[in-house]
């Protein structure tokens, strides 16, 4: 018994699947779903659970290149073996990017960013506010988050890597 080649295998999967195009049937999106669906989890599971959190700018544009680049896989606006293998190699890069990061200390600042300070012994750093964006409302709603009345009561509050800010009391 010979086994098929490649042309045949190919007529199978679209048929099944669908062509790239906007004209695939409710059926082949279902199955294309599915695909995409277990293709996805087993990308963020080898990316790492950081991957796909608020953590940092790298992290935040891997999540969305991948979620942009499945989406047109699922609707059949692009071919579905080629989105997956991208979507591999993006998660491939970003595993390298992120060990270069934590080995290299340069590195994790230009692809994560730094903390900053907003308030260091109950001063607030209204530059440091102004330049990161971050209102008065802001750093308000985060001290009562943290059970802070006010500024005087924090040693350091600082506006972390991923967007959160981490309060110490005094």
């Amino acid at each position: 018994m010979s086994l098929p080649d490649l042309s045949t295998f190919m007529g199978a999967a679209h048929a099944v699947l669908g062509r790239s195009s906007n004209t695939i049937s409710w059926w082949q999106m279902s199955i294309r779903a599915v695909i995409v669906l277990f293709v996805g989890l087993a990308l963020i599971r080898f990316s790492g659970k950081r991957t796909f959190s608020r953590e940092s700018p790298l992290d935040l544009v891997v999540a969305l290149v991948i979620g942009s680049n499945l989406s047109r896989a699922l609707t059949g606006n692009a071919p579905l073996i080629p989105v997956i293998v991208a979507s591999t190699v993006l998660v491939v890069l970003y595993r390298f990017l992120a060990h270069a990061a934590w080995n290299r200390h340069w590195m994790g600042y230009v692809l994560k960013g730094q903390p900053r300070c907003l308030i260091r012994d109950g001063k607030i750093d209204r530059l440091a506010m102004q330049q990161e964006s971050i209102s008065p409302g802001d750093l308000e709603e985060a001290l009562r988050d943290k059970g802070v009345d006010d500024a005087s009561q924090v040693r350091l509050a600082t506006l972390e890597r991923g967007g959160q800010i981490s309060v110490l009391r005094k």
